[in-house]
């Protein structure tokens, strides 16, 4: 069984990605890595190249591609990020194909979770992907974000042979007919690290990301840089959010050393609106019962492991 990994990158060390840790996380678990790096403004590509040469144990294959920003049709909802996704799943040869966004880490704890996962169902056809739960962090790497606000798990390997595709926003994949995958939990965990960010890089990365969902900002949000989700960018305490006890993967212990910011969420003022009295009283059935109602699933979960 061979194991492919693939992933995108643009602009990585201008908006604080983690994208060197991500790779890393990534190395360990696959016989090659897939990297799509987007044509940039920074030192980006020649990063993940010292990081191939240095630490890459020959596995790593690196291709630029033009993000083609100045067509219209390409920013709106995201739709750059499935098929530049796409392109690099295109160049995978494995059996299964391990994808993560440049913000995603893997926990070593979990390599050996995820290969036996892959044991297990590598010969069972049937299953066309494993599901991985999230840990959201927000602000700062010792809070995450639990509730119906973020999205608790999904698909990050693919069967090869199942045709998958990337879609919408690449945050999953579904068939080449539109289908959804029929998957089971591979027991492992993402480190979602999209909302730490220094306040100054989590502002450009947001102004953005933004044009990606919703074109051209206007001359008067170009001139101050502001995104067009306004301050969405501004780290708030609002329901969902708590304190993070556990290990952190170790890739990514420099990182949160070497962190240059510190957002304090105990004495933060806490902002409250009418909607969160919904997801108050759906959280708490959650908690109690484990069942998220309503839950949107871009998969279809067949069975469990554990």
């Amino acid at each position: 069984m061979k194991i492919s990994g693939f992933t995108l990158v643009r602009n990585g060390t201008a908006f604080d990605y983690p994208y060197l840790e991500s790779l890393r996380s990534l190395l360990p678990l696959v016989d090659e890595l897939i990297i799509n790096v987007g044509k940039g403004d920074d030192n980006t590509l020649e990063q993940i190249q010292k990081l191939a040469e240095q630490e890459g144990q020959n596995k790593v294959v690196i291709f630029e591609n033009d993000w083609q920003l100045d067509q219209p049709e390409k920013k709106r909802g995201g739709l750059i990020l499935s098929e530049q996704t796409n392109a690099a799943l295109a160049r995978c040869t494995g059996d299964w194909c391990i994808y993560l966004q440049a913000d995603e880490v893997l926990h070593e704890a979990d390599i050996p979770i995820i290969r036996k996962a892959l044991d297990q169902v590598h010969f069972d056809p049937q299953v066309e992907g494993l599901l991985f739960d999230y840990h959201h962090f927000y602000g700062s790497f010792d809070v995450v974000q639990e509730s119906r606000s973020t999205y608790r798990r999904e698909v990050r390997a693919v069967r090869r042979s199942a045709q998958p595709k990337s879609v919408g926003d690449a945050q999953s994949f579904r068939k080449q007919n539109g289908s959804k995958l029929a998957v089971v939990l591979s027991g492992a965990q993402i480190f979602h690290y999209g909302w730490v960010r220094k306040p100054d890089a989590m502002k450009e990365k947001t102004f953005f990301m933004d044009q990606l969902y919703h074109g051209k900002p206007s001359s008067k949000n170009e001139a101050s840089r502001t995104p067009h989700t306004g301050d969405n960018y501004r780290y708030k305490r609002f329901w969902g959010l708590k304190p993070f006890l556990n290990s952190h993967p170790s890739v990514m212990r420099e990182r949160i050393t070497q962190k240059g910011w510190h957002w304090d969420l105990k004495n933060s003022p806490f902002q409250m609106s009418i909607i969160d009295s919904k997801k108050i009283i759906l959280d708490s059935f959650e908690r109690i019962t484990g069942i998220r109602l309503f839950e949107y699933r871009s998969y279809r979960l067949i069975r469990k492991f554990f």
